[in-house]
């Protein structure tokens, strides 16, 4: 199977939704935002810089998050596809990526887009808790995504934990960054072809449902 590229504004559940597919179809997930928290804790002025920038809702250079996704696309779960979550953010990383693909002789794939409405995405942000021991997802707010068990993960029984970067104030910062640079990226790839649309306010099952469909159920 061809490597996906999933695309959407913030807490649109590209996370959740490239869980799933990566469970069913056992296909790495690659999330440049695991890849900068990850590198976020090494003791290095690489590592300082991209904690810096994620605490105030900045971005990651392009040049830093390149370096950290060839690294991991060079590992060899990586050669039957993978699922791309987070990157590329705008037109100049989608070219960028082309070119790190075209050097470790990669296919592109598809590009998946999560679409989604500005407030639902919001009340998303802030009600999230994540599980830092297998990465699933969750969410306070609304009853279908809580755990059954306040604070504790359904899968693994590990504690949920809130991310420092999930409040109001960065997710203003995140989505008008998602507005002004992502929708060009969006634009790009509809004139390249390989694009689907999916709408991420239904029920996550349904979501995934429909990028079956997109899949051809394989």
């Amino acid at each position: 199977m061809k490597s996906i590229i999933f695309i959407a504004p913030p807490s649109a559940g590209k996370g959740t939704q490239s869980l799933m597919v990566s469970e069913k179809y056992h296909m790495p997930h690659i999330s440049t935002g695991d890849l900068l928290r990850a590198a976020s804790k090494e003791k290095s002025e690489r590592g300082t810089y991209i904690k810096n920038q994620m605490e105030t809702g900045g971005l990651v250079s392009d040049e830093i998050t390149l370096e950290l996704l060839k690294e991991r696309l060079k590992k060899d779960d990586c050669n039957n596809g993978y699922i791309l979550d987070g990157f590329p953010r705008n037109v100049f990383q989608a070219k960028a990526y082309e070119d790190l693909l075209k050097s470790l002789k990669k296919d592109f794939g598809v590009v998946i887009i999560l679409d989604l409405d500005k407030q639902t995405a919001l009340d998303r942000v802030i009600g999230r808790l994540t599980c830092g021991n297998c990465g699933a997802v969750y969410n306070e707010k609304f009853e279908e995504s809580r755990p059954k068990k306040s604070g504790i993960c359904d899968k693994c029984g590990n504690a949920l934990s809130k991310r420092a970067d999930d409040n109001a104030e960065t997710f203003e910062k995140r989505y008008d960054t998602y507005v002004v640079s992502t929708e060009p990226l969006i634009q790009y790839y509809e004139e390249k072809g390989n694009v689907y649309h999916i709408n991420s306010g239904d029920p996550k099952e349904i979501v995934f449902s429909n990028i079956e469909k997109v899949l051809g159920g394989k």
